[in-house]
């Protein structure tokens, strides 16, 4: 049997890309061109300068985020790597299921509030 899901297996590499908050909401944020960290920032609501820098990071040490400095002013901006574009359907797949069915996961979390509630 192929277990496609042990511990060093590529699926696991993808799902652990996505499983932080951040990873797929920055990704999303610069699908449409190269943005410096104060717009990526206002773009994106909610998250710190700290944690926007970690995320960045992060995905540029994956190959998702190019980073490029814009001269002497010591400004940089953050684009998609090729690489990173190709996350850009799985994001929108999910996203699109998340619209669907998201009443649905809150309903089930509101039913098993109240049973553990009532327990």
């Amino acid at each position: 049997m192929n277990d496609v899901f042990l511990a060093d297996c590529r699926a696991r590499l993808a799902f652990d890309l996505m499983a932080n908050t951040w990873n797929p909401v920055v990704l999303w944020a610069l699908r449409d061109g190269p943005l410096r960290p104060a717009e990526l920032r206002r773009r994106l609501g909610g998250i710190s300068t700290k944690v926007l820098t970690e995320t960045v990071r992060r995905l540029e040490f994956n190959g998702l985020v190019h980073r490029r400095d814009c001269g002497r002013t010591a400004k940089v901006e953050y684009s998609l790597t090729d690489l990173g574009t190709t996350l850009l359907g799985p994001i929108e797949a999910f996203g699109e299921w998340a619209f669907r069915h998201g009443d649905e996961v809150m309903a089930a979390q509101d039913e098993a509030g109240r049973l553990r509630d009532l327990a």
